[in-house]
């Protein structure tokens, strides 16, 4: 882990996407952080001491899903599948299957595996299952505040971790999709999924893949940003700590029938492309519920002090 002294900094983006909006000044007190995302091999560990099984490894009970497809109550997990062709960038299902048998073991499905993956990140875990490695292991779930001035490394005003180009002087930083999403991947990084943890430069802070490789899961509730208030006019206050919304405005306002929290997920993965998800940056963000495990979600833990 990676001790940082917590200071205040700049949250948010006007730039990019709307809910990363408004810049708000935000203070965060000292903590420590992981210095790459849970490996495969960490996560193992993790199974062979403790028994657990994810979620993506128990058969869903239709009573908790209303009008679920029987045949999908079985074990499994989304998985992303590249098209053959260009489609509609509106419409995920065209790239996402819900995936029978896929799980962390076998993580693009059931003939999968993570032989020779050790160091890259375990995905296919949801919220629970990350937050009881996090516990196991005597940490947190980073906040989203806490998450996002790691991945700004020290730095001000920049819309990448790295600086204000995308791929400075040709050289890939991060473990992005270079290509038309989702059918052509360029693999000008040389990865089609997820790559080694520390293959790509560390931050300033000593940190790695913060941005891309895989998205990653905070402890806060998906909540649009709220303005700061004004004390006087001229005059706003810092944020102290800030720890997101509550649970009832995490629900998806799209389904207002299913009644399953979204969590705020940081950083971006592989999937993130110029052609559809610019989110390969530190004040990207987006939700996800909290029983969803897909092929690109992974996490990393922090300790408080």
């Amino acid at each position: 882990m990676v001790h940082l002294p917590g200071g205040t900094f700049t949250m948010g983006s006007e730039s990019f996407y709307p809910e990363e909006r408004p810049l708000r000044r935000v203070k965060v007190d000292p903590f420590w952080i992981d210095e790459t995302p849970v490996t495969n091999a960490q996560f193992a560990a993790f199974v062979e001491a403790t028994g657990h099984r994810t979620f993506a490894e128990i058969a869903p009970d239709p009573k908790d899903y209303p009008g679920m497809d029987p045949a999908l109550a079985q074990p499994g997990s989304l998985v992303f599948r590249k098209t053959p062709r260009p489609v509609p960038l509106n419409d995920f299902s065209q790239w996402w299957e819900f995936c029978l048998g896929a799980d962390w073991r076998h993580p693009t499905g059931p003939d999968s595996s993570i032989a020779g993956l050790d160091d890259h990140p375990v995905v296919q875990v949801t919220y629970g299952d990350a937050l009881a490695y996090a516990r196991w292991a005597g940490k947190s779930l980073p906040t989203e505040g806490e998450f996002e001035f790691a991945a700004k490394g020290g730095h001000e005003g920049r819309d990448y971790a790295w600086g204000d180009d995308l791929i400075p002087g040709g050289q890939m930083l991060a473990n992005f999709w270079q290509g038309a999403f989702p059918y052509e991947n360029t693999l000008e990084d040389g990865f089609e999924r997820t790559s080694p943890v520390r293959h790509y430069p560390a931050n300033d802070y000593g940190l790695w893949d913060l941005i891309g490789n895989v998205w990653e899961w905070t402890s806060d509730w998906y909540a649009q940003p709220q303005a700061v208030e004004k004390k006087k006019p001229g005059a706003c206050c810092t944020i102290p700590n800030p720890r997101g919304g509550r649970k009832a405005d995490s629900f998806d306002p799209c389904t207002p029938q299913v009644k399953i929290g979204r969590r705020v997920l940081k950083g971006g993965s592989h999937l993130c492309a110029e052609s559809y998800c610019q989110r390969y940056r530190p004040a990207a963000r987006q939700p996800q519920a909290v029983d969803t495990s897909t092929s690109h979600i992974g996490f990393r833990c922090v300790v408080r002090g």
